[in-house]
């Protein structure tokens, strides 16, 4: 006999998945404010590791590095934060105009990665013409905008199975899957898929 369920009972069944607390800190800025009476005050949502009150930080890739004072999350005070939490954390040593959307927090004893080069899986939804190498989209990658401009087309992918199906070709179009090498033109933190999920995007 098949069990029934409505759907209150199935959510209520489901089991958040587990928290990345054992990966290095990586917070992506959305905002940087100056309080009155407290400083600098960054704010974003953890993705990966743990911050606790007195840590000592670095933001990538303009290398800033400063002290955790206060951990905030809708004005509640926080010992320590962890992954999925949206917080605002009070920063000495920090300056407002320091720091800006885009950049990454890390722990200064394991610093987030400033990308010179990125090899990604490239997905051409809709483009008007062929994109060769040259071609210089804008890459949204976790918080931040930045151009990245293709240096090589590594391969082109079969879109059901992943599988090579053309090494090295000339270009791409408009529904084509292809393994791409992009170098950024301006500084941008981008982390290794397998590790941080959280800090990839699209161009």
């Amino acid at each position: 006999m098949v069990q029934r369920t409505n759907l209150i009972e199935a959510l209520d069944a489901i089991q958040p998945p587990p928290r990345p607390v054992d990966k290095p800190f990586r917070l992506p800025i959305q905002d940087v404010y100056t309080i009155t009476g407290a400083g600098t005050v960054v704010v974003g949502r953890i993705e990966t590791g743990v911050l606790k009150v007195g840590d000592r930080v670095v933001v990538m890739p303009p290398a800033k590095v400063g002290d955790v004072r206060s951990i905030e999350t809708h004005h509640m005070k926080l010992e320590q934060a962890q992954p999925g939490d949206n917080v605002g954390i009070n920063v000495r040593g920090i300056e407002k105009e320091d720091v800006k959307r885009g950049d990454v927090m890390g722990h200064l004893a394991n610093p987030p990665t400033v990308a010179e080069e990125i090899v990604a899986r490239l997905a051409v939804l809709w483009h008007p013409t062929a994109i060769g190498p040259g071609y210089t989209p804008v890459l949204h990658v976790h918080t931040a905008t930045v151009p990245a401009q293709i240096i090589e087309i590594i391969a082109r992918l079969d879109p059901r199975t992943g599988q090579t199906v053309e090494q090295k070709p000339q270009f791409i179009k408009q529904g084509d899957v292809a393994v791409v090498r992009l170098k950024p033109l301006k500084d941008v933190v981008v982390e290794k898929y397998s590790d941080f999920p959280g800090l990839v995007g699209s161009p």
